[in-house]
Protein backbone atom coordinates (compact mmCIF):
# COMPACT_ATOMS: atom_id res chain seq x y z
CA UNK A 1 0.00 0.00 0.00
CA UNK A 2 2.92 2.32 0.67
CA UNK A 3 3.99 1.94 -2.95
CA UNK A 4 0.60 2.99 -4.25
CA UNK A 5 0.64 5.93 -1.87
CA UNK A 6 3.92 7.12 -3.37
CA UNK A 7 2.68 6.59 -6.92
CA UNK A 8 -0.50 8.53 -6.18
CA UNK A 9 1.64 11.42 -4.97
CA UNK A 10 3.36 11.49 -8.35
CA UNK A 11 -0.08 11.76 -9.97
CA UNK A 12 -0.04 15.42 -8.93
CA UNK A 13 1.95 16.10 -12.09
CA UNK A 14 -0.99 15.20 -14.30
CA UNK A 15 -3.98 16.32 -12.25
CA UNK A 16 -6.45 18.59 -13.97
CA UNK A 17 -6.23 22.20 -12.88
CA UNK A 18 -9.07 24.67 -13.14
CA UNK A 19 -8.51 27.33 -15.76
CA UNK A 20 -9.65 30.06 -13.40
CA UNK A 21 -6.90 29.22 -10.91
CA UNK A 22 -3.87 28.64 -13.10
CA UNK A 23 -2.50 30.49 -16.07
CA UNK A 24 -1.71 28.39 -19.14
CA UNK A 25 1.71 29.33 -20.48
CA UNK A 26 2.36 26.53 -22.98
CA UNK A 27 0.60 23.96 -25.18
CA UNK A 28 -0.51 20.36 -24.73
CA UNK A 29 2.63 18.89 -26.30
CA UNK A 30 4.79 20.93 -23.93
CA UNK A 31 2.75 19.66 -20.97
CA UNK A 32 3.11 16.07 -22.19
CA UNK A 33 6.83 16.40 -21.43
CA UNK A 34 6.94 17.87 -17.96
CA UNK A 35 3.68 16.52 -16.57
CA UNK A 36 2.95 13.20 -18.23
CA UNK A 37 6.44 11.95 -19.09
CA UNK A 38 8.07 13.11 -15.86
CA UNK A 39 5.24 11.54 -13.86
CA UNK A 40 5.62 8.25 -15.76
CA UNK A 41 9.36 8.13 -15.16
CA UNK A 42 9.09 9.01 -11.46
CA UNK A 43 6.35 6.40 -11.01
CA UNK A 44 8.51 3.76 -12.72
CA UNK A 45 11.40 4.73 -10.46
CA UNK A 46 9.23 4.10 -7.41
CA UNK A 47 7.97 0.78 -8.77
CA UNK A 48 11.41 -0.70 -9.47
CA UNK A 49 12.59 0.21 -5.98
CA UNK A 50 9.58 -1.44 -4.31
CA UNK A 51 10.99 -4.81 -3.25
CA UNK A 52 7.66 -5.89 -1.77
CA UNK A 53 6.26 -6.23 -5.32
CA UNK A 54 8.76 -8.84 -6.49
CA UNK A 55 10.73 -9.85 -3.41
CA UNK A 56 14.52 -9.66 -3.52
CA UNK A 57 15.79 -8.20 -6.83
CA UNK A 58 18.37 -11.01 -7.15
CA UNK A 59 18.66 -14.55 -5.80
CA UNK A 60 21.71 -16.68 -6.57
CA UNK A 61 22.29 -20.38 -5.99
CA UNK A 62 25.57 -22.28 -6.01
CA UNK A 63 26.91 -25.70 -5.02
CA UNK A 64 27.79 -24.46 -1.56
CA UNK A 65 30.87 -22.95 -0.04
CA UNK A 66 29.52 -19.40 -0.18
CA UNK A 67 26.78 -18.08 2.05
CA UNK A 68 23.68 -17.12 0.02
CA UNK A 69 23.48 -13.52 1.23
CA UNK A 70 27.17 -13.00 0.42
CA UNK A 71 26.70 -14.42 -3.07
CA UNK A 72 23.57 -12.34 -3.68
CA UNK A 73 25.27 -9.15 -2.56
CA UNK A 74 28.40 -9.80 -4.60
CA UNK A 75 26.55 -10.60 -7.82
CA UNK A 76 24.27 -7.58 -7.37
CA UNK A 77 27.01 -5.01 -6.81
CA UNK A 78 29.36 -6.38 -9.50
CA UNK A 79 27.69 -7.92 -12.54
CA UNK A 80 26.20 -11.07 -13.98
CA UNK A 81 26.54 -12.36 -17.53
CA UNK A 82 24.95 -14.51 -20.21
CA UNK A 83 26.30 -16.29 -23.29
CA UNK A 84 24.77 -14.89 -26.51
CA UNK A 85 25.59 -18.05 -28.48
CA UNK A 86 23.21 -20.01 -26.24
CA UNK A 87 20.30 -17.56 -26.37
CA UNK A 88 18.41 -19.34 -29.16
CA UNK A 89 19.13 -22.93 -28.13
CA UNK A 90 16.20 -25.11 -26.99
CA UNK A 91 15.59 -24.89 -23.26
CA UNK A 92 15.53 -28.21 -21.42
CA UNK A 93 17.47 -30.18 -24.03
CA UNK A 94 20.49 -28.06 -24.89
CA UNK A 95 20.54 -25.38 -22.19
CA UNK A 96 18.95 -24.97 -18.77
CA UNK A 97 17.88 -21.39 -19.49
CA UNK A 98 18.34 -19.00 -22.44
CA UNK A 99 21.87 -17.63 -22.50
CA UNK A 100 23.34 -20.14 -20.05
CA UNK A 101 25.75 -23.01 -20.59
CA UNK A 102 29.45 -23.79 -20.46
CA UNK A 103 31.56 -20.86 -19.32
CA UNK A 104 33.39 -20.23 -22.59
CA UNK A 105 32.91 -18.07 -25.66
CA UNK A 106 31.59 -14.52 -25.84
CA UNK A 107 30.02 -13.12 -22.68
CA UNK A 108 27.41 -10.40 -22.39
CA UNK A 109 27.72 -8.64 -19.05
CA UNK A 110 24.74 -7.16 -17.22
CA UNK A 111 25.24 -4.53 -14.56
CA UNK A 112 22.66 -1.93 -15.64
CA UNK A 113 20.04 -3.19 -13.18
CA UNK A 114 21.80 -1.42 -10.31
CA UNK A 115 21.33 1.91 -12.07
CA UNK A 116 17.78 1.60 -13.43
CA UNK A 117 16.11 3.58 -10.58
CA UNK A 118 18.70 6.35 -10.82
CA UNK A 119 18.36 6.50 -14.59
CA UNK A 120 14.58 6.75 -14.44
CA UNK A 121 14.73 9.51 -11.83
CA UNK A 122 17.38 11.42 -13.79
CA UNK A 123 15.31 11.16 -16.97
CA UNK A 124 12.26 12.46 -15.12
CA UNK A 125 14.28 15.51 -14.08
CA UNK A 126 15.52 16.01 -17.65
CA UNK A 127 11.95 16.15 -18.96
CA UNK A 128 11.05 18.76 -16.36
CA UNK A 129 14.03 21.07 -17.04
CA UNK A 130 12.64 22.80 -20.20
CA UNK A 131 9.44 23.70 -18.35
CA UNK A 132 11.44 25.06 -15.41
CA UNK A 133 13.54 27.16 -17.79
CA UNK A 134 10.43 28.52 -19.51
CA UNK A 135 8.84 29.42 -16.16
CA UNK A 136 11.93 31.42 -15.21
CA UNK A 137 11.93 33.15 -18.60
CA UNK A 138 8.19 33.81 -18.59
CA UNK A 139 8.23 35.34 -15.09
CA UNK A 140 4.47 35.08 -14.62
CA UNK A 141 3.66 37.60 -17.36
CA UNK A 142 0.52 35.86 -18.66
CA UNK A 143 -0.73 35.27 -15.13
CA UNK A 144 -0.36 38.92 -14.21
CA UNK A 145 -1.92 40.52 -17.26
CA UNK A 146 -4.83 38.05 -17.37
CA UNK A 147 -5.60 38.30 -13.66
CA UNK A 148 -9.36 38.55 -13.17
CA UNK A 149 -10.08 37.64 -16.80
CA UNK A 150 -9.39 33.90 -16.83
CA UNK A 151 -12.05 31.24 -16.87
CA UNK A 152 -15.80 31.81 -16.84
CA UNK A 153 -16.50 35.47 -16.14
CA UNK A 154 -19.68 36.52 -14.32
CA UNK A 155 -18.88 40.20 -13.94
CA UNK A 156 -20.94 43.08 -15.26
CA UNK A 157 -20.19 44.49 -18.68
CA UNK A 158 -18.74 47.67 -17.16
CA UNK A 159 -16.28 45.76 -14.97
CA UNK A 160 -15.28 43.54 -17.86
CA UNK A 161 -14.81 46.57 -20.10
CA UNK A 162 -12.56 48.27 -17.54
CA UNK A 163 -10.30 45.22 -17.33
CA UNK A 164 -10.32 44.86 -21.11
CA UNK A 165 -9.28 48.49 -21.53
CA UNK A 166 -6.34 48.08 -19.19
CA UNK A 167 -5.22 44.87 -20.86
CA UNK A 168 -5.37 46.53 -24.28
CA UNK A 169 -3.41 49.50 -22.93
CA UNK A 170 -0.69 47.14 -21.74
CA UNK A 171 -0.53 45.38 -25.12
CA UNK A 172 -0.26 48.69 -27.00
CA UNK A 173 2.38 50.05 -24.63
CA UNK A 174 4.51 46.93 -25.01
CA UNK A 175 3.87 46.33 -28.71
CA UNK A 176 6.92 44.79 -30.43
CA UNK A 177 8.65 44.26 -27.07
CA UNK A 178 7.84 40.55 -26.66
CA UNK A 179 10.18 38.99 -29.22
CA UNK A 180 12.67 37.87 -26.57
CA UNK A 181 9.72 36.38 -24.69
CA UNK A 182 8.77 34.38 -27.79
CA UNK A 183 12.39 33.39 -28.39
CA UNK A 184 12.53 31.83 -24.92
CA UNK A 185 9.34 29.88 -25.56
CA UNK A 186 10.43 28.51 -28.93
CA UNK A 187 13.88 27.69 -27.56
CA UNK A 188 12.30 25.60 -24.79
CA UNK A 189 10.07 23.90 -27.36
CA UNK A 190 13.14 22.97 -29.39
CA UNK A 191 14.82 21.81 -26.18
CA UNK A 192 11.89 19.45 -25.59
CA UNK A 193 12.52 17.81 -28.96
CA UNK A 194 16.27 17.56 -28.38
CA UNK A 195 15.56 16.15 -24.93
CA UNK A 196 13.26 13.33 -26.04
CA UNK A 197 15.50 12.30 -28.96
CA UNK A 198 18.56 12.52 -26.73
CA UNK A 199 16.87 10.33 -24.13
CA UNK A 200 16.25 7.64 -26.74
CA UNK A 201 19.96 7.45 -27.54
CA UNK A 202 20.85 7.85 -23.87
CA UNK A 203 18.82 4.76 -22.93
CA UNK A 204 20.23 2.90 -25.94
CA UNK A 205 23.75 3.51 -24.65
CA UNK A 206 22.69 2.54 -21.13
CA UNK A 207 21.30 -0.80 -22.35
CA UNK A 208 24.31 -1.60 -24.50
CA UNK A 209 22.86 -0.59 -27.86
CA UNK A 210 19.70 -2.69 -27.56
CA UNK A 211 17.06 0.04 -27.10
CA UNK A 212 16.81 1.57 -30.60
CA UNK A 213 15.34 -1.62 -32.07
CA UNK A 214 13.84 -2.97 -28.85
CA UNK A 215 10.22 -2.16 -29.70
CA UNK A 216 10.38 -3.39 -33.28
CA UNK A 217 12.11 -6.59 -32.16
CA UNK A 218 9.32 -7.28 -29.66
CA UNK A 219 6.66 -6.69 -32.34
CA UNK A 220 8.46 -9.03 -34.75
CA UNK A 221 8.78 -11.63 -31.99
CA UNK A 222 5.02 -11.67 -31.41
CA UNK A 223 4.45 -12.47 -35.11
CA UNK A 224 6.92 -15.37 -35.34
CA UNK A 225 6.10 -19.06 -35.10
CA UNK A 226 6.50 -20.63 -31.68
CA UNK A 227 9.45 -22.74 -32.88
CA UNK A 228 11.31 -19.74 -34.30
CA UNK A 229 10.86 -17.42 -31.36
CA UNK A 230 13.77 -15.91 -29.47
CA UNK A 231 12.32 -13.44 -26.99
CA UNK A 232 14.18 -10.10 -27.36
CA UNK A 233 12.96 -9.04 -23.91
CA UNK A 234 14.77 -12.01 -22.38
CA UNK A 235 17.92 -11.19 -24.33
CA UNK A 236 17.98 -7.56 -23.18
CA UNK A 237 16.59 -8.23 -19.69
CA UNK A 238 17.53 -11.85 -18.86
CA UNK A 239 15.67 -13.38 -15.98
CA UNK A 240 18.33 -16.02 -15.24
CA UNK A 241 22.05 -15.22 -15.52
CA UNK A 242 25.45 -16.55 -14.49
CA UNK A 243 27.79 -15.16 -11.86
CA UNK A 244 31.30 -16.27 -10.94
CA UNK A 245 32.61 -15.93 -7.38
CA UNK A 246 36.23 -16.54 -6.41
CA UNK A 247 37.67 -17.07 -2.94
CA UNK A 248 40.64 -18.72 -1.26
CA UNK A 249 40.36 -22.30 -0.10
CA UNK A 250 41.66 -23.75 3.16
CA UNK A 251 45.14 -24.30 1.70
CA UNK A 252 45.32 -20.94 -0.04
CA UNK A 253 44.34 -22.07 -3.54
CA UNK A 254 41.76 -20.03 -5.46
CA UNK A 255 38.35 -21.64 -5.67
CA UNK A 256 35.82 -20.78 -8.35
CA UNK A 257 32.08 -20.93 -7.67
CA UNK A 258 29.69 -20.84 -10.61
CA UNK A 259 26.35 -19.37 -9.53
CA UNK A 260 22.97 -19.19 -11.22
CA UNK A 261 21.15 -15.92 -10.46
CA UNK A 262 17.45 -15.15 -10.84
CA UNK A 263 16.90 -11.44 -11.62
CA UNK A 264 13.30 -10.95 -10.57
CA UNK A 265 13.63 -7.20 -11.12
CA UNK A 266 13.94 -7.72 -14.87
CA UNK A 267 10.34 -8.86 -15.11
CA UNK A 268 9.47 -5.23 -14.34
CA UNK A 269 12.32 -3.67 -16.30
CA UNK A 270 11.34 -5.36 -19.56
CA UNK A 271 7.76 -4.06 -19.29
CA UNK A 272 8.86 -0.56 -18.30
CA UNK A 273 11.28 -0.16 -21.18
CA UNK A 274 8.98 -1.56 -23.84
CA UNK A 275 6.40 1.01 -22.74
CA UNK A 276 9.01 3.77 -22.69
CA UNK A 277 10.17 2.81 -26.19
CA UNK A 278 6.71 3.32 -27.66
CA UNK A 279 6.06 6.43 -25.56
CA UNK A 280 9.34 8.10 -26.52
CA UNK A 281 8.76 7.38 -30.22
CA UNK A 282 5.22 8.83 -30.08
CA UNK A 283 6.38 11.81 -28.01
CA UNK A 284 9.29 12.52 -30.37
CA UNK A 285 6.93 12.42 -33.37
CA UNK A 286 4.33 14.80 -31.94
CA UNK A 287 7.05 17.09 -30.56
CA UNK A 288 8.67 17.23 -33.99
CA UNK A 289 5.32 18.14 -35.56
CA UNK A 290 4.75 20.79 -32.89
CA UNK A 291 8.20 22.21 -33.63
CA UNK A 292 7.41 22.40 -37.36
CA UNK A 293 4.15 24.13 -36.47
CA UNK A 294 6.05 26.68 -34.37
CA UNK A 295 8.49 27.27 -37.21
CA UNK A 296 5.56 27.98 -39.52
CA UNK A 297 4.19 30.45 -36.95
CA UNK A 298 7.54 32.26 -36.82
CA UNK A 299 8.28 32.28 -40.55
CA UNK A 300 4.82 32.56 -42.14
CA UNK A 301 2.52 35.48 -41.24
CA UNK A 302 -0.26 33.67 -43.09
CA UNK A 303 -0.10 30.89 -40.48
CA UNK A 304 -0.48 33.41 -37.66
CA UNK A 305 -3.37 35.00 -39.52
CA UNK A 306 -5.15 31.66 -39.90
CA UNK A 307 -4.73 30.84 -36.21
CA UNK A 308 -5.97 34.24 -35.09
CA UNK A 309 -8.93 34.17 -37.47
CA UNK A 310 -10.16 30.95 -35.85
CA UNK A 311 -10.17 32.62 -32.44
CA UNK A 312 -11.31 36.10 -33.48
CA UNK A 313 -14.87 35.17 -34.35
CA UNK A 314 -16.12 38.74 -34.74
CA UNK A 315 -13.24 40.08 -36.80
CA UNK A 316 -13.34 40.39 -40.59
CA UNK A 317 -10.46 38.95 -42.65
CA UNK A 318 -9.28 42.50 -43.38
CA UNK A 319 -9.11 43.40 -39.69
CA UNK A 320 -7.31 40.17 -38.77
CA UNK A 321 -4.83 40.67 -41.61
CA UNK A 322 -4.19 44.24 -40.46
CA UNK A 323 -3.64 43.10 -36.88
CA UNK A 324 -1.07 40.52 -38.02
CA UNK A 325 0.76 43.18 -40.05
CA UNK A 326 0.93 45.50 -37.05
CA UNK A 327 2.18 42.84 -34.64
CA UNK A 328 5.32 40.74 -34.49
CA UNK A 329 5.88 37.12 -33.47
CA UNK A 330 6.24 37.98 -29.79
CA UNK A 331 3.01 39.98 -29.79
CA UNK A 332 1.19 37.13 -31.52
CA UNK A 333 2.46 34.58 -28.97
CA UNK A 334 1.23 36.76 -26.12
CA UNK A 335 -2.19 37.11 -27.78
CA UNK A 336 -2.28 33.37 -28.41
CA UNK A 337 -1.53 32.55 -24.76
CA UNK A 338 -4.14 35.08 -23.64
CA UNK A 339 -6.64 33.35 -25.91
CA UNK A 340 -5.95 30.06 -24.11
CA UNK A 341 -6.59 31.65 -20.72
CA UNK A 342 -9.65 33.79 -21.49
CA UNK A 343 -13.10 32.67 -22.54
CA UNK A 344 -14.01 33.29 -26.15
CA UNK A 345 -16.26 36.28 -25.46
CA UNK A 346 -13.72 38.15 -23.32
CA UNK A 347 -10.94 37.40 -25.79
CA UNK A 348 -12.96 38.68 -28.73
CA UNK A 349 -13.91 41.82 -26.83
CA UNK A 350 -10.25 42.41 -26.09
CA UNK A 351 -9.25 41.94 -29.74
CA UNK A 352 -12.05 44.25 -30.90
CA UNK A 353 -10.86 46.95 -28.52
CA UNK A 354 -7.26 46.43 -29.61
CA UNK A 355 -8.20 46.80 -33.27
CA UNK A 356 -10.25 49.90 -32.47
CA UNK A 357 -7.29 51.47 -30.65
CA UNK A 358 -5.05 50.68 -33.60
CA UNK A 359 -7.82 52.07 -35.88
CA UNK A 360 -8.13 49.14 -38.27
CA UNK A 361 -10.90 49.88 -40.73
CA UNK A 362 -11.61 53.26 -39.15
CA UNK A 363 -13.66 55.59 -41.35
CA UNK A 364 -11.68 58.59 -40.17
CA UNK A 365 -8.62 57.34 -42.00
CA UNK A 366 -6.37 58.38 -39.15
CA UNK A 367 -3.07 56.64 -38.85
CA UNK A 368 -2.27 54.38 -35.91
CA UNK A 369 0.21 56.94 -34.69
CA UNK A 370 -2.65 59.30 -33.87
CA UNK A 371 -3.92 56.96 -31.17
CA UNK A 372 -3.58 58.60 -27.74
CA UNK A 373 -0.72 57.16 -25.77
CA UNK A 374 -1.64 54.52 -23.22
CA UNK A 375 -1.24 55.22 -19.51
CA UNK A 376 2.05 54.42 -17.89
CA UNK A 377 2.50 50.90 -16.59
CA UNK A 378 2.97 52.45 -13.16
CA UNK A 379 -0.70 53.40 -13.24
CA UNK A 380 -1.58 49.79 -13.98
CA UNK A 381 0.16 48.40 -10.91
CA UNK A 382 -3.07 47.86 -8.90
CA UNK A 383 -4.28 45.50 -11.63
CA UNK A 384 -0.96 43.77 -12.28
CA UNK A 385 0.56 42.84 -8.92
CA UNK A 386 4.17 41.91 -8.39
CA UNK A 387 5.38 38.60 -9.78
CA UNK A 388 6.69 37.53 -6.39
CA UNK A 389 3.11 37.32 -5.16
CA UNK A 390 2.62 34.28 -7.38
CA UNK A 391 6.04 32.75 -7.02
CA UNK A 392 4.74 29.98 -4.77
CA UNK A 393 1.45 29.52 -6.60
CA UNK A 394 2.55 28.81 -10.13
CA UNK A 395 1.73 25.48 -11.69
CA UNK A 396 4.20 22.62 -11.72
Amino acid sequence: MAVFGLVSAVAGFVKVRYLIDKAIIDNMVFRAHYRVTSAILFACCIIVTANNLIGDPINCVSDGGVQPHVLNTYCWITYTFTLPRNSAKPVGTHVAHPGLGGDYGEKRFHSYYQWVPFMLFFQGVLFYVPHWMWKQWEEGKVRMISEGMRGAMVETKQERQAKTDRLVQYIIETLHLHNSYAAGYFFCEALNFVNVVGNIFFVDTFLGGAFLTYGTDVVKFSNLNQEQRSDPMVEVFPRVTKCTFHKFGASGSIQKFDALCVLALNILNEKIYIFLWFWFIILAAITGLALLYSMAVVLLPSTRETILRKRFKFGTPTIVSGLIRKTQVGDFLLLHLLGQNMNIMAFNEMLEELCRRLQFGSSSGASPTSVPSAPSTLEMSPMYPEIEKYAKDTEI
